[in-house]
């Protein structure tokens, strides 16, 4: 019989099935995100896997951080210095938050620098197109190492 918290009357803990119908994740993306360290579970005496119903609240913040194109490793490194034990708070948010927001704000500025130079010279070295020989002179960009060297941040 699964535990009921006195206060609401809701199961205290949700089976893996229930968090993937709740958060709309499916089964297999909450066992992987368990193999990364992003949530964690209990198993109960029949060894299925038990999650608190904080989990939730994780897995859409996991989620939002993912639409924005934060890596998971990024994630799991943010998360990993929050309990596990209590739900994310508005402070947790916050400061989970103001960092994604450089990091994005970073992102914005190095794709609007490239949607702008991509009809132009990126630094390549090629010394094919007109504007090669104004913007990296006899391909002096070679020796700040290899690639797209105006692109790189």
């Amino acid at each position: 019989m699964t535990e009921k918290c006195p206060r609401t009357g809701m199961p205290r803990e949700l089976s893996v099935g229930e968090v993937a119908e709740r958060s709309g994740i499916a089964v297999s993306t909450l066992h992987f995100y368990e193999t990364k360290g992003l949530i964690h579970s209990q198993r109960n005496r029949g060894n299925q896997r038990r999650y608190p119903r904080s989990i939730l609240r994780r897995v859409a913040v996991i989620k939002v951080a993912q639409r924005t194109g934060i890596p998971l490793s990024e994630i799991a490194d943010a998360l990993s210095v929050l309990p596990h034990d209590r739900p994310l708070t508005s402070l947790d948010w916050r400061k989970l938050s103001e960092t994604w927001r450089r990091q994005l704000d970073e992102r914005i500025a190095r794709l609007t620098k490239l949607r702008n130079q991509l009809d132009g010279c990126i630094g390549c070295g090629c010394l094919s197109m007109q504007e090669c020989p104004l913007r990296n002179p006899l391909d002096e960009l070679a020796a700040e190492g290899p690639g797209p060297r105006l692109l790189e941040p």
